[in-house]
């Protein structure tokens, strides 16, 4: 049963299709061709590769934290996604890709949108985690793909099946079991600490941190869906990292922040493999968000969770408990559920989340 389609996502015969090279017929299935798993799930592999480094991106992070000076986590982002906004142009330039700075007529304002939404959803994360641990913050921010998923279905009259919200809702539980929050579990002995020195109002102000970037993650990823394949991944890629840039830098300058310089071949190295992982990353998930429908993709996100389990074992010896293997096990339960479940295609490429 397809649901309506939303007035943010015309028809795919009237604007420029970005995402697909493959002939089609009229009724836009692709001509006597059927599809392999991997080119029918070609969103959700995308978007769960994309988790690889976002986790590689935040190891890189945690490494660069504990040089001396430890460098703020405004600067981190100008510096991100200033690699990203070089990288985005130099390619569009390159590869003759038309409006490589202002994007695509008909979608710049959902393009805008889409680049203010992500700082907030980016930035909210890094400010709660001078209040929360890690463990907190990480649950409290996974509550996005709930609400990604209901967002495309209020706003881009997306299917949204009971099966996947029960897959979302289970997801979920396994990052709880993976992060042990303090609010949850009552040993603190068992569970990573969090600040001893933060207040009840400082607390709830990272919590109010987390609502901000889980509100600003629904936004981007959102807007990523509405604009499918009507503009290039480089171009929502410049918007996100262009605007990033600009509201990261004035927040230096309206908060006196002081740029911290390389003082080591170590510090330049992390910086670069922040701003290519995090490069790499973006540019996977989005490309995944422009083939997924919403409430589908965002479960493969919770993979990250998974990954970075493993590369904290790699590089700081952190050994998963039984809760962590088990959460992990979940989760990628959840997600191999959903990439298997039959969906029926659109039109468009993307699937009918509404099937049982």
């Amino acid at each position: 049963m397809s649901m309506p389609k939303s007035p943010l996502i015309p028809n795919v015969h009237d604007i420029e299709n970005y995402g697909s090279t493959q002939a089609r017929q009229g009724d836009g299935a692709v001509a006597n061709e059927p599809l392999s798993f991997s080119a029918s799930n070609a969103g959700m592999l995308l978007i769960i590769y994309s988790q690889f480094f976002f986790a590689s991106m935040d190891i890189s992070v945690k490494l660069l934290g504990g040089l001396d000076p430890p460098v703020h986590a405004l600067q981190i982002i100008v510096i991100r996604m200033g690699i990203t906004f070089l990288c985005c142009e130099i390619y569009m330039i390159v590869k003759g890709i038309p409006d490589p700075i202002v994007g695509p007529k008909g979608v710049r304002t959902i393009l805008f949108v889409r680049g203010v939404t992500g700082f907030f959803g980016l930035s909210g994360m890094y400010w709660s985690l001078q209040y929360l641990s890690v463990a907190d913050a990480t649950v409290l921010v996974f509550l996005t793909p709930l609400t990604a998923a209901v967002a495309g279905t209020v706003f881009l009259k997306e299917g949204y099946s009971i099966k996947q919200a029960i897959a979302g809702v289970f997801s979920l539980l396994g990052v709880v079991l993976i992060g042990r929050p303090a609010f949850l579990f009552g040993s603190m002995e068992a569970i990573p600490q969090g600040f001893p020195d933060v207040g009840p109002a400082q607390r709830l102000a990272g919590v109010g941190a987390c609502m901000v970037s889980v509100l600003g993650n629904t936004g981007a990823y959102t807007s990523i869906r509405a604009i499918g394949k009507r503009a290039h991944p480089m171009h929502v890629m410049t918007y996100f990292s262009l605007w990033c840039t600009i509201i990261s830098s004035l927040g230096m300058v309206v908060f006196d922040i002081p740029v911290v310089y390389p003082t080591s071949w170590i510090w330049i190295l992390l910086l670069l493999m922040v701003g290519i992982f995090g490069f790499a990353a973006q540019t996977l998930l989005t490309m995944g968000l422009q083939r997924e429908t919403v409430s589908r993709g965002v479960t493969g996100m919770y993979a990250q969770v998974l990954f970075v389990v493993v590369l904290e074992w790699l590089f700081f010896g952190v050994m998963p408990s039984l809760l962590s293997v088990l959460g992990a096990a979940i989760i990628m339960s959840s997600a191999l559920y959903v990439v298997m479940k039959k969906q029926k295609p659109h039109q468009d490429g993307t699937v009918d989340g509404t099937a049982a």
